[in-house]
């Protein structure tokens, strides 16, 4: 092998074939066992299975020994300890990271402490991987520079100093670095004699870079680079390093910077094999496209070189989707018709959300997509049990959360009662819905189970007891909440009668990848320090979004899915490229808490763009195959989106060169694009157009109208007629939400009761003072029985105190003009000749010494307006009208009086109706002939006829298709049977 010792292969080129290829015609002439003497290191796992795939083509044959550039990290070496457990150190990071926000509580505020210990241990990772020691952020001065957060983040760096001595265990960074370090010098005094060959690697880390320039200066070593730029000028590889910042963010920078260490020049670099790209027309226009920005005055220049660019552009689409789902559905008749023809076609971005949403599109049509990067394993069953695990303890359990885990898939599947159990969960779902508490307990479950039913019984003493210490709030030691997590986790799983064994929790790769991940995690909980319930459910999030499971379904054989690292090694025919939007491809760099970009250049470590650089690096190589695709969405969404800086640079090229009929390729890209779109439209149109749904007016036989209505209904017959109809005939009454809150239908229920017992319990000659604590004393007692959330509890006490004085004095006043006769207690009042009957449950009426009544109304809200009260409102002035004709046998029939509002909540203030327009006598005849009018066959009942603002939600607007129609479209009446 007396060929140059660093190779390349351009972009487009199928890297793993012309690798495989090379190395066989180069070995051709030696003894066939001469092959497994070489050892060829590569740069992924895909990689590595791309090349024995490449040499099972050529037939049986010896094979080079295949290895991953990791895996020197995992070869036994005398004096080098076994790597530190990457979990151990994230532990022992974070405790040191609390006492740090302990210390400092503004430092990185909104950060929590786990997302700073991983990207500390980020920051020491490449640290150790580049051979920067503490000692060289120890030389940065910064005093005068640097605002005093970053003088605080360097004194924490300091701290952790000691992971980097040499007695102590080397995190799996360091170890890789040490033994590349001991093996490149035993290489010095004892070079191999067999071929070593580092290839796929563009030297983006400093230990694979240290390695890969070893190699380099072997006697049989050999570097074989992918996606070098053979177009690229001399100007424009000298303008990386020109300026004072170098060009990481430049796909070739990285090549670049070990070429430099090398001392050799890109332009004498020669091609592992005389392979040409699909187009090399292409690879011209996007190396010009993609120069740094100090010498993009070249695109007049070179660009004049290129020749007619529509050559170079007809087997290019580009796509603009107006958002991100019909961008989606393109892509995924794109693949569906590469899939139908035949043809090898990969998704390419690092977007994982636009990846799931052409998977879901291409569901429709049966094809399951070869996904690389799998399902993540917080979303698989296990991983979503163990998540609302960890984040519902230490808190009360709600009936939502409650349901979360009996409904979960996995939920008592150790037990032979998994169908009683989805019964069961079904009925005490109804019950809790309807009757509560907010926060169920495991005497409720016990209340509800009974002791009829054996097996209900069962599960429900098994609910309880799966549920225990759910709500213990305490810190624990890492060990101990591990423990109970798995504890509750288990139970779950079991079922009554059950066991974990015999469930589904830990079964297929989910359940498998879990259980390891937890064994890992009780292993090292020792150096986890104490955990709140809080701290503990974030980190099992974190830990469980680290880990992925590959897909158990059979993939299409043709059609793909690669993240962006992968695109170096695809064999793909036609490639799509797919988000490119900034921030999403390329990916914004994620902020450093620990090291300013200045801080990180004057230590010698790597900058953010660095990242930016390598994604690049993808995309030139990406967007060299045969046929390509560029997508993006023109709108989040939140907002519109910013085109990738590299798809801006490559339009705004063509733009700029008329002269070579670039704006001509360009509309012929965009042309490809729409015709994509439109057929997604087309696709995605209904091929039948329903008409919109007419507002309602349903009119049902007189037989099965309502005979009977509380005075509360009254104001809802008037103003929204149909959920009369939805409620009173249909018998359609609203599911009670699944999350029960403190709304305001039940604080006016408690305030209600609150003041019922002030009234009732009331003695006589009661003092102020006296009676504003007996007050208070009441709403303590009843807010504490009747609300489950502290929170309200006190808004409500206080809403109650606030109106405390005024309150008592007022009822004082009261007490003086007349005495309570009627407290919640019902009454009825039948209507002449119309066979209907009024009822009513008024808050309070008193006698007055006349004789008369005086009318009370509690209300928790705003006061009725008068107005209100004319058109709308008429519980108060019916209660009075059924007062007058003896609805209520306790003080019988008396002439009506007074009739008043008293608000619980404001300032307490109270308002007597005036009465000017309408006597009582009239607003009875009213109500008889609004009676009489819904008894008559052709009357309607009128969808949200009189609301009194459009925004008003009613309970039957699903019902009524709401949305479809509006208010001011006009009734359609439809006659029932």
């Amino acid at each position: 092998m007396a060929e140059p010792r660093i190779f390349a292969l351009p972009p487009g080129v199928d890297f793993a074939r012309e690798l495989v290829a090379g190395l066989i015609a180069r070995m051709a002439d030696r003894p066939p066992e001469a092959m497994a003497r070489v050892q060829l290191y590569l740069n992924s796992g895909r990689t590595q299975r791309r090349v024995r795939e490449e040499f099972d083509r050529h037939g049986a044959r010896f094979l080079p020994r295949l290895r991953l550039v990791t895996d020197l990290g995992r070869q036994p070496l005398l004096g080098v300890p076994q790597a530190v457990p990457a979990l151990r150190r994230r532990l022992e990071l974070a405790q040191l990271v609390a006492l740090l926000t302990e210390r400092l509580p503004g430092f990185e505020t909104g950060s929590n402490i786990f997302s700073l210990a991983d990207s500390l241990a980020e920051l020491m990772a490449e640290m150790q991987t580049e051979g920067v020691p503490p000692a060289a952020l120890e030389r940065l001065d910064i005093d005068d520079t640097h605002a005093r957060h970053w003088q605080y983040s360097l004194e924490f760096i300091k701290i952790v100093a000691h992971f980097f001595e040499a007695d102590t265990a080397p995190d799996p960074d360091a170890r890789q670095r040490r033994i590349v370090e001991a093996t490149i010098a035993q290489w010095r005094h004892n070079p191999p004699q067999d071929p070593i060959i580092v290839a796929g690697s563009t030297a983006s880390r400093g230990t694979t870079s240290l390695l890969m320039e070893a190699v380099a200066q072997l006697p049989n070593g050999v570097i074989v680079l992918p996606g070098f730029d053979f177009d690229m000028t001399e100007s424009g590889w000298n303008s990386l390093c020109s300026g004072p910042f170098p060009n990481e963010d430049h796909p070739q920078f990285r090549l670049h910077a070990l070429l430099q260490r090398l001392e050799l020049s890109p332009g004498a670099l020669p091609r592992w094999t005389n392979a040409t790209p699909p187009s090399p027309q292409r690879n011209a226009l996007m190396s010009l496209a993609l120069r740094p920005a100090p010498v993009t005055d070249q695109w007049m220049t070179e660009g004049r070189t290129l020749g007619d660019l529509r050559p170079a552009c007809e087997q290019v689409t580009l796509l603009a989707a107006p958002d991100a789902r019909r961008e989606a559905l393109a892509l995924a008749l794109i693949l569906r018709d590469a899939a139908e023809r035949g043809v090898k076609a990969a998704l390419i971005t690092p977007d994982r959300m636009l990846t799931r949403r052409v998977s879901a599109a291409l569901e429709r049509w049966g094809i399951v997509p070869d996904d690389s990067a799998g399902e993540p394993l917080h979303q698989t069953a296990p991983g979503r049990l163990l998540r609302h695990v960890a984040a519902l303890r230490g808190r009360k359990l709600a009936l939502e959360s409650l349901l979360v885990l009996l409904k979960h898939p996995l939920t008592a599947t150790g037990s032979n009662l998994r169908g009683a159990h989805l019964r069961f969960t079904r009925e005490i779902e109804l019950e809790l819905r309807r009757n509560g508490p907010a926060f169920p307990e495991n005497a409720d479950f016990l209340r509800w189970a009974g002791g009829e039913d054996p097996d209900r019984h069962a599960w429900a003493i098994w609910l309880g007891a799966a549920l225990q210490g759910f709500e213990n709030t305490a810190e624990a030691p890492l060990s101990a909440c591990v423990e109970t997590h798995l504890q509750i986790i288990e139970a779950l799983a079991a079922g009554p009668g059950g066991t974990a064994e015999t469930s589904g929790l830990w079964r297929e790769e989910a359940g498998e990848q879990c259980r390891l991940l937890f064994a890992e995690l009780r292993e090292e909980a020792s150096h986890g320090g104490i955990y709140s319930p809080a701290a503990y459910a974030d980190l099992v999030n974190r830990l469980l979004q680290t880990g992925t499971v590959r897909q158990t379904r059979e993939a299409h054989p043709h059609i793909a899915m690669l993240g962006t690292l992968e695109a170096r090694i695809h064999d793909a025919e036609l490639v799509l490229l797919a988000g490119l939007n900034e921030g999403i491809w390329p990916e914004s760099p994620s902020p450093d808490p620990w090291l300013s970009r200045k801080m990180r250049l004057d230590s010698g470590l790597l900058l953010p763009e660095r990242k930016i650089g390598l994604s690049a690096h993808d995309f030139q190589q990406a967007v060299a195959a045969p046929q390509v695709v560029l997508s993006r969405a023109r709108r989040s969404s939140e907002a519109e989106t910013v085109p990738s800086r590299w798809l801006n640079r490559f339009t705004n090229l063509l733009n700029g060169l008329p002269d070579q009929n670039g704006p001509a390729a360009l509309q012929a890209m965009e042309a490809r694009g729409d015709d994509w779109l439109r057929l997604a439209e087309a696709v995605s149109r209904p091929r039948e157009t329903l008409p919109s749904a007419p507002r309602p007016s349903p009119r049902p036989p007189v037989a099965v109208r309502p005979r009977e209505l509380p005075v509360t209904a009254i104001k809802t017959l008037i103003r929204d007629p149909y959920a009369v109809y939805a409620r009173r005939i249909l018998r359609l009454a609203p599911l009670d939400p699944l999350r029960p809150e403190p709304d305001p239908r039940l604080r006016g229920q408690v305030l209600h009761k609150i003041v019922e017992h002030f009234v009732r319990e009331r003695p006589p000659g009661e003092t102020q003072a006296k009676g504003e604590a007996r007050l208070l004393q009441i709403s303590r007692e009843v807010l504490a029985h009747e609300i489950a959330w502290p929170s309200a509890q006190h808004l409500w006490h206080a809403r109650i105190a606030r109106i405390a004085a005024k309150f008592v004095a007022d009822e004082a006043q009261r007490a003086a003009e007349g005495a309570p006769a009627i407290i919640e207690k019902k009454g009825s009042v039948a209507l002449e000749n119309l066979g209907f009957l009024l009822t009513a449950k008024p808050d309070r009426i008193d006698i007055l010494p006349d004789g008369t009544t005086h009318v009370y109304d509690y209300k928790s809200g705003t006061l009725p307006s008068d107005k209100e009260v004319l058109y709308f409102d008429k519980q108060l002035p019916l209660e009075a009208a059924m007062v007058e004709r003896g609805a209520f046998a306790a003080i019988g029939p008396r002439a009506a009086g007074p009739m008043t509002y008293i608000r619980l909540g404001g300032d307490g203030e109270t308002r007597t109706l005036a009465m000017k327009e309408e006597t009582i006598a009239q607003i009875w005849d009213k109500l008889k002939q609004l009676i009489a009018a819904y008894q008559r066959p052709d009357q309607g009942y009128t969808a949200r006829r009189a609301l009194q603002k459009e925004t008003d939600v009613s309970d039957y607007d699903h019902l009524s298709r709401y949305g479809e129609w509006e208010m001011s479209d006009p009734a359609k009446a439809e006659t029932l049977e």
